[in-house]
This record gives C-alpha cells, sequence and structure tokens, in this order.
C-alpha cells in the first residue's frame, strides 16, 4: 500500500468541494465531505445506504442526530454526528432525484451485480475520482482513499483535540500509531517544544 497525506490546506480542501459542486458532481462531493468528517474508512462509506441519512417518513435526518455504522474491518459499531457540512452534502445529492430507494447505496455505479441489482463505486474508482480534483486545485502530495481519514485525523489535532480522542475515533490501539497516521512528524512536534517557552 501507498503512503498518502492528509489534506493539511483548508483551502484546498473548500477548492475541492466548490469545484466538486460546480461540476454538479454531487455524489463525490457527498463521499467527500462524509470522508473529511466522519473518519469512516473508505469500505465502510461505499457500503452507506440512504436509509442511514433518512428517518422513518424518508426525509433527511436533522444535523445533530446520531449515526451509526457497522465497521468492515473491526466488526464494532461507529457512532457520529450528523454535522452540518454532511447534512448539507447529503442534501444537494438527494435533492438530485425524484425519489431514492431506502436500501438503495448512496454511491452507485453503474454497474450492477448477478442479479441486476446497482452496486457502490469501487474503491479504484473512489480513488481515481479524489485523485482527479485533487490534482485540478493544484496538490501534489500523494492522495488516495485513506486521505479522506487522515485529513479529518489531522484537522481534529489541529483543532487541539487530545490525540487519545482521535485515536478512538480512528479505532487505533495507541496514540503513537494515530499520530503517523494522520501525518504528524517529529519536527512538527519539535516545534512545539519550542514554541512553548513557559
Amino acid at each position: 500500500m501507498k503512503f498518502v497525506e492528509p489534506i493539511r490546506d483548508l483551502k484546498q480542501i473548500d477548492a475541492m468541494k466548490k469545484l466538486m459542486i460546480a461540476d454538479e458532481n454531487y455524489r463525490d462531493h457527498l463521499l467527500f465531505t462524509l470522508g473529511i468528517n466522519s473518519g469512516l474508512r473508505v469500505s465502510d462509506l461505499l457500503s452507506i445506504k440512504w436509509k442511514l441519512f433518512l428517518n422513518e417518513k424518508g426525509k433527511i435526518l436533522k444535523a445533530g442526530s446520531a449515526i451509526i455504522v457497522t465497521e468492515r474491518k473491526t466488526g464494532k459499531a461507529k457512532r457520529f454526528k450528523l454535522n452540518k457540512s454532511i447534512r448539507k452534502a447529503v442534501e444537494l445529492f438527494y435533492e438530485t432525484f425524484e425519489s431514492v430507494d431506502p436500501e438503495s447505496f448512496i454511491f452507485l455505479s453503474r454497474q450492477s451485480d448477478s442479479e441486476g441489482k446497482k452496486m457502490p463505486i469501487s474503491r479504484v474508482q473512489a480513488w481515481r475520482t479524489l485523485n482527479k480534483y485533487a490534482k485540478s486545485i493544484g496538490i501534489q502530495d500523494k492522495i488516495g482513499t485513506h486521505t479522506l481519514r487522515k485529513t479529518f485525523g489531522y484537522h481534529l489535532y489541529q483543532k487541539g483535540i487530545q490525540v487519545e480522542y482521535i485515536q478512538k475515533m480512528l479505532n487505533h490501539s495507541s496514540a503513537a500509531i494515530t499520530l503517523r497516521y494522520i501525518g504528524i512528524s517529529q519536527d512538527q512536534l519539535d516545534e512545539i517544544y519550542v514554541d512553548l517557552n513557559l
């Protein structure tokens, strides 16, 4: 597996979102927004069905609603709150349909299974999309599907969230793994010591 980086610059994140919206690519805008705001692995993102974001009346859940996804890798339930950014992205995509089947995958491809049921896009397609938009706005770092998760963790860390919380949110076994995963280098840690000056 190639090592990929988080997107560290908030302006670049905003530029990617704006470009996807300008392209009316609401599906991939939602994938990107959900990934960087939830910390879900791409396999979990791609397996999400519409019912996760809809109430019993078929309306989009309100911001602040609890979302629970069972992680494919660990089998553990991951719970997070629907924030305004995710909800807005869900709404933009949802409004492109006359109706949605709650049991349908959100991130549909053109491919169908042997029974004719539409399947979600592949990890490779998700990777291609992320790379296309990253390159379009001038990101030179290696970008991959793990970039979404890493970006989530990196920006939590930059906001001052304790690494132990981020570790738990990413389901890592140690804080050291989390720091390495989100791209915090020893040089960055050294700067913290130098800047402290109590």
